[in-house]
């Protein structure tokens, strides 16, 4: 995958930004010189903070959509649609601080359950877990975030699709890693 320039990542947090002060505010969106890798299908997850604290996350993890409807359609949707917040409201706008992810596209760890730690990079791999019928994902800087190792990451992970913590241990969970190149931005 082809890595976005620092312009590109400043043009990634603009979309971001203008689509979701238009969904808010009908605040008039940014007029942008898109470049071609804006065309391309990504995966990408748009995270909203205020204070220092999580005020919205959702995204893609695969490659379904152009990049630059997928930072619009996740940036909306983080401050409007996750389930664990109320919508962004307008007094909000002007406090809120984001990340635009672009991710690779996700991989199976192809390797024995017991030996996934090994194959995990703290910092540099997001992780999936699916299994039964559920799948949670999260993104390579929340291990970072929070101190984590690879088997704590996975714990974690595991624990996000709704999946006991221990359950990268069996070879019906499947783990697969992705990266991520990450964007900042402040309204």
């Amino acid at each position: 995958m082809q890595l976005l320039t620092a312009d590109e990542g400043v043009l990634a947090t603009r979309l971001a930004r203008g689509a979701i002060g238009y969904a808010i505010d009908k605040e008039p969106k940014p007029d942008l010189t898109l470049t071609p890798v804006f065309g391309e299908k990504r995966g990408v997850f748009v995270t909203l903070n205020k204070a220092g604290r999580l005020r919205g996350c959702i995204g893609f993890p695969y490659p379904v959509m152009p990049l630059a409807g997928a930072i619009e359609n996740a940036a909306v949707a983080a401050a409007l649609e996750d389930p664990r917040f109320p919508g962004v409201r307008k007094d909000e706008l002007a406090s809120l601080d984001f990340e635009v992810t672009i991710l690779t596209v996700p991989v199976p760890l192809e390797c024995d359950p017991e030996d996934r730690p090994n194959h995990i990079e703290v910092g540099r791999h997001g992780l999936i877990a699916r299994g039964f019928g559920t799948s949670g994902l999260l993104l390579p800087q929340v291990a970072t975030e929070y101190g984590w190792d690879a088997k704590t990451f996975l714990d974690h992970t595991c624990e996000k699709a709704g999946l006991p913590a221990r359950c990268w241990h069996q070879a019906n969970a499947e783990i697969l890693t992705f990266e991520g190149q990450i964007f900042t931005g402040s309204f």
